[in-house]
């Protein structure tokens, strides 16, 4: 069976996930999911690729879950399986040593929505959408809610779920959903810079930095401090950490031991 997961290499640092199954907007369903986190886990185990960009074809990003295959599911084994496997597509990006950005135009709901919030970055198009609709259809976004409201704050996160109603991408900025938005035509270009910038850090660094970032988060204050305090001694002990001060000090570019 062909997958509708495709992986492009963009240049030898950047990879992008499509998600390419525009009949029915890119869903994630059982079989697309599945794919996606095989292709998560093989760009992270890739040396070369630095950045991972996830992107949708067609006209949007993602509309979730596939709901003619949800419906015809009807146990609840394969409803929690079904989470559950999406659930395990969320972690692997939060807790994959890559950064990953989320390219958007059109629609992101549901279950592609929660996609978004779990990417370390996002950026859309001007009219793209965002929404977490479940309520609509008597199916509240109790698994997307978790990303989501790990990204803003609990009134319009709030809003979001009780309402069902979509937001637009100068709103989702301004709450903290994405990064920022731009024209269809600069959408890549201005992604692509970011992902170049990010490509041109240590990798070793990166790697420290982003897992140490969503550790803390879920820590006391007390119990953050300790554990990046130990991060940080773990940084500063690599290479990269010497040749980085090296090169400010001596004002030159620097040469990354682990590229």
């Amino acid at each position: 069976m062909t997958s509708n997961i495709k992986i492009k290499r963009i240049n030898s640092e950047i990879s992008s996930i499509i998600i390419d199954e525009p009949k029915t907007y890119n869903s994630l369903s059982f079989k697309n999911l599945s794919d996606l986190l095989k292709s998560l886990k093989k760009l992270d185990a890739d040396k070369k690729t630095k950045v991972i960009i996830i992107q949708g074809a067609g006209k949007g990003f993602s509309a979730g879950h596939n709901l003619k295959e949800v419906r015809s599911l009807k146990k609840k084994d394969k409803y929690q399986k079904l989470f559950n496997l999406c659930s395990k597509v969320m972690l692997q990006i939060v807790e994959g040593k890559k950064p990953v950005i989320a390219k958007v135009h059109g629609a992101a709901f549901a279950a592609g929505c929660q996609l978004v919030a779990s990417c370390d970055l996002a950026y859309s198009t001007k009219d793209s959408l965002f929404a977490t609709p479940g309520v609509n259809i008597g199916l509240f976004c109790s698994t997307p809610m978790v990303a989501v409201s790990r990204k803003i704050n609990r009134k319009p996160m709030m809003q979001m779920l009780l309402t069902g109603e979509p937001i637009k991408a100068n709103y989702a900025k301004e709450i903290g959903l994405i990064n920022d938005h731009f024209s269809k035509s600069k959408l890549n270009d201005e992604v692509l810079k970011v992902a170049k910038k990010i490509a041109s850090k240590s990798n070793l660094t990166i790697k420290i930095g982003k897992q140490a970032f969503y550790k803390q988060l879920e820590m006391p204050l007390r119990k953050a401090y300790a554990h990046t305090s130990k991060m940080m001694t773990v940084n500063m002990m690599a290479m990269d950490a010497k040749e980085g001060i090296s090169a400010f000090l001596e004002k030159r570019q620097p040469n990354w031991k682990h590229k």
